[in-house]
């Protein structure tokens, strides 16, 4: 499929979609999301991809939503922009596929909500994260209100969010916003490297595994705890476990066929 704002490439059983609007830092316009929505599906439809890399082209993971297109939009426009990016970055969380943000640098506004969105943040000691929204009179709408929350709990997501401060890459390390820094020149290569590993495990375990997680995150622990026994059962109805557990006695690699 062929793009304008987003760029598909594949290595192996790993894909890096990266949003490449550079002139722009990244920004997220309308066009830019439906795009996005279009290579999330494509990539969920790849039989041949088990886990997604998501970074920017340039100097910017995504700067931010588009200032230029947001401010004359009305009431309903905002509205519908908003729902847009939530539609769409939910559809990046729900992708059963493990998905990693390689941040590279700005991640503000638009572009932290759309690293929130990933299962794993890895950010190279250049990048800057925040919710700087208040700044422009707004709040931030794909969701950042609360994921941003679940993720560092209301407290610090409230200083981020009414202050609009942006931060380091340790300081995000810090608070739990991203998994891990590394020097920029080694980001792709320890994400590439992070993906590749995931990779190389059960396809349908890794599947179950972030669905389990996803859905118990939002119950309680009881509940929760019923979705893992019914996915950890689920397991056995494929011939995964076999395959895995007879690679281990046998003390070799399985082949996930």
């Amino acid at each position: 499929m062929s793009y304008q704002n987003i760029l598909i490439e594949k290595k192996g059983k790993v894909a890096i979609l990266k949003i490449n609007r550079p002139n722009a830092l990244n920004a997220l316009n309308t066009a830019t999301i439906s795009e996005l929505e279009k290579g999330i599906k494509e990539l969920e439809d790849d039989r041949e991809v088990k886990v997604v890399i998501l970074t920017g082209e340039g100097k910017a993971f995504v700067a931010g939503a588009d200032v230029v297109e947001m401010k004359d939009m009305t009431a309903m426009q905002a509205r519908e922009f908003s729902k847009l990016g939530q539609k769409v970055f939910t559809k990046l969380e729900d992708l059963e596929k493990p998905v990693i943000a390689a941040v590279n640098g700005f991640a503000l506004g638009g572009g932290c909500e759309l690293a929130l969105a990933c299962d794993i943040r890895i950010a190279s000691d250049k990048a800057k994260l925040g919710q700087p929204e208040v700044n422009l009179g707004i709040i931030p709408g794909f969701a950042g209100t609360q994921r941003l929350s679940r993720l560092v709990g209301p407290a610090k997501a409230k200083e981020l969010i009414y202050t609009g401060d942006m931060i380091d890459a340790q300081t995000a390390l810090s608070i739990g916003l991203v998994n891990q820094v590394v020097p920029v020149e080694q980001l792709m290569e320890t994400v590439l490297s992070l993906a590749e590993k995931i990779a190389s495990k059960g396809p349908v375990a890794v599947k179950l595994a972030k669905t389990t997680i996803n859905k118990g995150s939002e119950t309680d622990l009881t509940t929760g705890s019923s979705y893992e026994m019914e996915a950890f059962g689920m397991c056995f109805s494929t011939s995964e476990p076999k395959e895995g557990m007879g690679a281990f006695l046998e003390k070799r690699a399985p082949n996930w066929s």
